[in-house]
């Protein structure tokens, strides 16, 4: 068998979903309660996923870095969650919401798995509400609904700008339902450190207790990575301090290939960064461009007066302002994709029209959103978004416009999956944020909940039984086996090599000297000479780090800089794998922009007679270079065209 046979089902598309259902192998209950799953992450899709096997009967083993799965990173999605419903009335369609999403990740996702997310989003909606979530309503009881970029529909399903945390907390409350049923065992305060493969197959984890710093072993039939992605390789993200990529990159280094990994997200809608100390940036939500609208001074000299404080944003007079979205995108205006958004940003500020104390800003201004709704609605919509930034800034966004920039975000490569989600491990299952995902190229705004809800609700729990079914048969597992001892060993072997270096310099003195590599030569715009440079100068920090770390403390108790320590030597051959899947992939394409390929409008310019694949990249081991597979990506229902914006 092609180890990267996608397993895509026969069948029109949109009936691939149902007929999988209806031929995929079953466990049956009595046989359920003999088979353990181990989930790592409890997030949007790890929560779900863990509760609803839990709920199904399987033993599950649930594991949390934070203190409770309700500080998951998915609160930070703030603006809202797509489905398909048209309560609007306007349009709005399955097919259109799959092909808003294909068309949005520049035509590098697989057309299967793109429908299977945007047939399952409506039910999606109706459990959540069952669950008790506070959408947004309209006068007559129907859920309202905004628009998010890359939609010409209102299907944004929102909590106010709290949509992310309420949608957690009824995933948690699943959880805990399981958890308190003891159907799931939950496990808070432990990250993953390693994958344990034994025969060919995910048999367990090693994870170190982090209150204590004792690794622990834990067996089971198979492994679902829910971890999220690895955006904190760029230091400055809008990521929690806490996600990261290890979990999925030991994956990687235990033989599960990595898809796309060059594929980032820069979010053009983040609070710019104002300080040297900073250790991470704020997101402000997608869905306050639903309202505001995105401008720059038209004339240099204003914007370089603004930059030195001789003038405010509110003396600039309306006929002396660049609504540059919606000059350059007339029929999506500032609802074009991210990916859009943030290269038009930039390209303003590189020009000298853009504003703050660094120049590297835009404004978000909501005047005409509040003369044409009142101060109320605008209030009631986005009012706790509005609150977090004037607690930052100490402006007031409802007087003076916000100041935005783009900033490192979500991440589309990740471990990859076929059909199943099942890995090139057999037993390692990856969903949401940590496989390569849905989104191909670039991700619409409003659509990571979805596609979290839809591995972990609907999609896993039936995947994952085509694979455990043969599983019955096999006794549970002893973690004395050779293969946890071998990996124990190994990651005892890496934390005491670390913590004997001491060094002169601290974790964050390195992983900001990544981060900078990264943004400067892997983030908005991309070219040869950049990213060539990238993979010798992260090798060459890389080996500075580990020679001249300091690490504080010792390993068997708390130590967070031992924690930091860990993920950054992982940080470190991701952002090199991520410079040579950007420096193979000769073409531009959503999030991934070589400025050697672009339209004569500045526009990406793919090239999909030589690209039109997902680079599935294979560990060769320690200092070795990765080896590249493709996945061709055949479209059989849907014509690729050159993305427009613009009518």
């Amino acid at each position: 068998m092609n180890r990267l046979d996608p397993k895509i089902p026969a069948g029109p598309l949109a009936e691939k979903w149902s007929n999988y259902k209806s031929s995929q192998k079953l466990v049956n209950p009595a046989n359920k309660r003999r088979l353990d799953v181990i989930v790592v992450g409890t997030g949007l899709a790890g929560a779900s996923a863990a509760a609803s096997l839990g709920e199904l009967g399987f033993k599950v083993k649930n594991f949390c870095i934070q203190d409770s799965p309700r500080r998951a990173h998915s609160i930070a999605a703030q603006g809202g969650i797509n489905a398909a419903k048209n309560y609007q009335n306007d349009g709005d369609s399955v097919y259109r919401l799959f092909y808003d999403t294909i068309k949005g990740g520049d035509y590098r996702a697989r057309e299967a798995n793109v429908y299977r997310l945007a047939e399952v989003s409506n039910e999606i909606i109706d459990q959540c509400v069952a669950q008790g979530v506070p959408f947004a309503r309209e006068y007559g009881g129907l859920l309202a609904n905004r628009s998010f970029g890359g939609a010409q529909v209102s299907r944004t399903f929102y909590a106010r700008g709290q949509t992310g945390q309420q949608l957690l907390l009824g995933a948690y409350s699943a959880l805990s339902r399981a958890v308190e049923r003891k159907q799931v065992n939950l496990y808070t305060r432990y990250e993953m450190v390693d994958l344990v493969v034994i025969d060919g197959r995910a048999r367990g984890i090693i994870a170190r207790n982090l209150i204590t710093g004792k690794l622990e072993r834990f067996a089971a039939h198979a492994v679902v990575i829910a971890t999220g992605g690895y955006g904190n390789t760029f230091f400055l993200s809008t990521m929690a301090m806490t996600s990261n990529g290890s979990a999925a990159w030991q994956c990687y280094k235990k033989g599960a290939m990595f898809g796309n990994p060059g594929m980032a997200q820069i979010h053009p809608t983040c609070i710019p960064v104002h300080g040297e100390t900073q250790s991470k940036l704020t997101l402000m939500s997608e869905s306050l461009r639903n309202d505001g609208r995105i401008w720059v001074p038209k004339k240099k000299e204003d914007a370089e007066a603004i930059r030195k404080g001789k003038l405010k944003p509110t003396d600039i007079k309306e006929e002396d302002r660049d609504y540059y979205l919606e000059r350059r995108y007339p029929a999506f205006g500032n609802l074009v994709p991210r990916d859009v958004a943030s290269r038009a940003a930039k390209e303003r500020c590189d020009a000298g029209f853009g504003v703050g104390s660094s120049g590297l800003a835009v404004y978000l201004d909501f005047e005409d959103a509040i003369k044409r709704l009142g101060k109320d609605v605008v209030e009631e919509r986005y009012g706790n978004l509005f609150q977090m930034y004037e607690k930052i800034i100490d402006d007031d966004p409802y007087k003076t416009p916000m100041m935005i920039f783009p900033a490192t975000h979500y991440t589309m490569g990740g471990i990859w999956v076929d059909y199943d989600l099942m890995s090139t491990i057999p037993g390692l299952f990856a969903i949401g944020e940590a496989n390569f995902s849905d989104h191909g190229a670039n991700r619409l705004g409003a659509s990571a909940l979805m596609q979290g809800l839809a591995d972990g609700y609907f999609v896993l729990p039936y995947t994952i039984q085509n694979y455990l079914a043969d599983q019955i048969n096999v006794p549970r597992f002893s973690t004395d086996s050779p293969e946890f001892d071998q990996a124990e060993k190994g990651i005892e072997a890496r934390i005491q090599k670390l913590m004997d270096i001491n060094g002169e310099h601290s974790v964050d003195y390195f992983h900001k000297k990544l981060g900078n590599i990264m943004w400067n030569d892997v983030g908005m715009a991309r070219e040869a000479e950049g990213l060539k440079r990238a993979v010798v100068e992260i090798d060459a920090l890389k080996k500075e780090f580990w020679s001249n770390v300091r690490i504080p403390g010792v390993a068997d108790t708390t130590n967070q800089e031992l924690e930091k320590a860990l993920r950054l030597a992982d940080y470190f051959e991701i952002g090199q794998l991520m410079a040579r899947d950007a420096l193979n992939r000769e073409e531009s394409c959503g999030g991934h922009f070589r400025v050697e390929h672009q339209t004569e409008e500045g526009e990406a310019l793919r090239h999909d007679d030589k690209f039109a694949y997902v680079a599935c990249w294979e560990y060769m081991g320690e200092d070795k270079e990765p080896v590249m597979y493709k996945e061709p990506l055949e479209y059989e229902f849907i014509v690729r065209e050159q993305r427009n914006y613009k009518s």
